[in-house]
């Protein structure tokens, strides 16, 4: 059977950088395993399938999996499954629209726009806040991990911690780019040093203030050897995350925070991803992650 897809570089307007993801558009009859071994096949950070709804109210269905294993919520993919499939509905128009992608993790409520001949954007309302974990952590070991000295990990009052929005990262801040720009990550260290969540391997996050680029916030480099991904150019789910350790370190006022994040510089695949978050009563009441996308090929599988 000829299922139709295509691959869009999402977080970036530019093709060739941000974070590559793969769309499978005839996903309904494939099985666990099947796409499993597709996304492996692929070998991208993740890949979607798309699958028709049992909800009328939602656009689509979509199950994400990385090379290595399925995830609940994710994102990239979410960001560029809206654009996708809001393309491959209206086309090159112009237009503002909302739809509901139905994931794992539940109904997450996404706002795309597409510009004729501009690359589009979309951000979605976090179907889960994020929320602080917590475990013991060997503050030696991780340093060790990432071949750093304790002296290098923390600045001002953020130290290590765990944080989930819907999939596990353990957030590393570091002093600064610098430090971030030079570490190098052992998986079987980090394996052997962190705790796993819900059985799953936490994630490695590393971040600093500011940015390669001056419209960013802060700087940051994922590695997740649990889902076979060595670096990720662009993760929206630890962006997430990472919203819950802003908060709780910086003991941000009430009203509207606007946060760029920048990643996948050290890759030569800079990412910009747009975190929002409303703050009352002391309390995340809201974020969003948004971020653009562009179409980079379309084809078939014969699967």
């Amino acid at each position: 059977m000829a299922r139709s897809y295509s691959v869009y570089d999402v977080f970036t307007n530019r093709k060739l950088t941000g974070n590559p993801l793969a769309v499978i558009f005839d996903g309904d009859d494939l099985s666990d395993e099947a796409m499993q071994s597709i996304a492996k096949e692929l070998n991208l950070s993740e890949t979607v399938f798309v699958q028709a709804s049992g909800n009328p109210a939602h656009v689509a269905k979509i199950r994400i999996f990385t090379p290595g294993r399925e995830l609940p919520f994710a994102g990239h993919p979410t960001v560029g499954t809206a654009i996708a499939l809001a393309e491959r509905i209206h086309g090159g128009s112009t237009i503002d629209l909302v739809s509901v992608l139905e994931e794992n993790i539940g109904p997450v409520r996404c706002a795309v726009r597409l510009n004729e001949g501009e690359a589009s954007f979309a951000e979605f309302d976090l179907p889960r806040k994020s929320q602080q974990i917590a475990m013991p952590l060997d503050r030696i070991g991780i340093g060790k991990a990432l071949s750093l000295k304790t002296s290098e990990i923390g600045f001002e009052n953020h130290v290590p911690s765990l944080w989930s929005a819907g999939v596990p990262f353990l957030l590393v801040p570091v002093r600064d780019i610098g430090v971030a720009e030079r570490l190098d990550f052992d998986p079987q260290l980090w394996e052997a040093t962190v705790p796993f969540v819900d059985g799953a391997l936490a994630s490695a996050y590393i971040y600093c203030r500011g940015g390669v680029n001056h419209v960013a916030k802060f700087h940051t480099r994922m590695f997740a050897s649990g889902m076979g991904i060595v670096e990720d150019p662009a993760t929206g789910s630890a962006a997430a995350a990472l919203s819950g350790a802003i908060h709780h370190f910086d003991r941000l006022p009430d009203g509207h925070h606007d946060v760029m994040i920048e990643q996948g510089v050290e890759m030569g695949r800079p990412s910009f991803i747009h975190l929002h978050m409303d703050v009352e009563g002391g309390a995340i009441s809201n974020a969003r992650i948004g971020g653009q996308a562009v179409r980079l090929a379309t084809g078939t599988l014969d699967l």
